[in-house]
């Protein structure tokens, strides 16, 4: 059965837009609340926060390991810091910092990685964030959460602000729509917003939506019922909601922005098999190969990573 997706179509905001409002919200009621930003308040969203809140905004300039550095130091004495700066280069250049300064060290930063994925598009794979989910998931006490939509955002944004402890959230460029009138969100909890019967997808961050269109185009034409699992948080993931779906379904396909080593489908795929899981499964995301150069949606689009790339998938597999 369907869940109500009459909304679904409804075209939001970019989810970075959403945590910079949220950020404010939360800003006005809280002085604490403190963004460090490495020369990307623009690309961050954060122009109208720094304008309202100038004494709540730090800049550091194009130094991301310094970025980590005083977000910890912040954070030491009582502030609820948010580190802001592009995927790519927050963590692999500052991935020591994080590593020590945030994780190891308990400190309670949210490390905020911005146009992430593919996002930045024609700049290039020196510019692509397609090793986050593997890096952050091998390191100790920092939760990884990458939203799929708006209300996945500010839900993920005050939850990490009110949690105390290390957390990564993922946000890329683009405007997301509306996913579904499932209203649950808790942090560690993936959300099952359309139910089926035939086969599962696992998506995150901006892939759920291409797996909801995919579920929907196949249930249109060819009456196949799909499921679609936004699973938001990448660490700790929801085992839970994993054994659920693997009961409930005859195969499961996991989507991500991200390398197919090391992100969700590979965290998918170890719990599963640990647990005895013997039917059908599948990794979509990017290959280990010199990635194509375009606009994100060309270069999703290579990899299947669209709505009639998932749904070709989907087919494959049933079969």
């Amino acid at each position: 059965m369907t869940v109500n997706i009459t909304n679904t179509l409804k075209q939001g905001q970019a989810n970075l837009e959403v945590f910079s409002a949220t950020l404010q919200d939360l800003a006005e009621a809280d002085k604490n609340i403190i963004a460090v930003t490495s020369d990307s308040r623009g690309s961050g969203k954060l122009v109208p926060f720094a304008a309202q809140y100038p004494k709540q905004i730090v800049e550091v300039g194009i130094a991301e390991q310094n970025l980590v550095g005083v977000s910890a130091g912040l954070a030491s004495t009582g502030k609820k810091v948010f580190a802001v700066s592009p995927a790519c280069f927050l963590t692999a250049r500052s991935l020591e910092q994080i590593k020590n300064d945030i994780a190891y060290s308990d400190n309670p930063v949210n490390v905020i990685g911005i146009s992430a994925g593919v996002s930045y598009g024609a700049l290039g794979s020196t510019h692509h964030s397609l090793h986050d989910f593997a890096v952050l998931r091998a390191v100790n006490n920092i939760m990884v959460v990458a939203p799929g939509d708006n209300f996945e955002t500010e839900m993920a944004i005050r939850q990490a602000a009110a949690l105390e402890a290390p957390v990564y959230l993922r946000f890329g460029k683009k405007p997301m729509p509306f996913l579904s009138d499932n209203k649950d969100f808790a942090l560690g909890k993936g959300r099952e917003i359309r139910e089926g019967n035939d086969l599962a997808i696992v998506a995150t961050g901006e892939t759920v939506w291409p797996a909801m269109q995919a579920a929907m185009l196949l249930e249109e034409e060819k009456g196949i019922e799909v499921g679609v699992i936004s699973m938001h948080t990448i660490k700790p993931l929801d085992t839970a909601l994993l054994e659920s779906i693997a009961s409930r379904y005859s195969a499961i396909i996991t989507v991500e922005e991200h390398s197919i080593y090391g992100g969700l489908g590979e965290a998918c795929a170890s719990f599963l098999l640990q647990s005895g899981y013997q039917k059908k499964f599948k990794i979509m995301g990017i290959p280990d190969e010199y990635t194509v150069t375009g606009s994100q949606l060309d270069i999703l689009g290579h990899y299947g990573i669209s709505e009639k790339g998932i749904a070709a998938e989907v087919l494959k597999l049933l079969r």
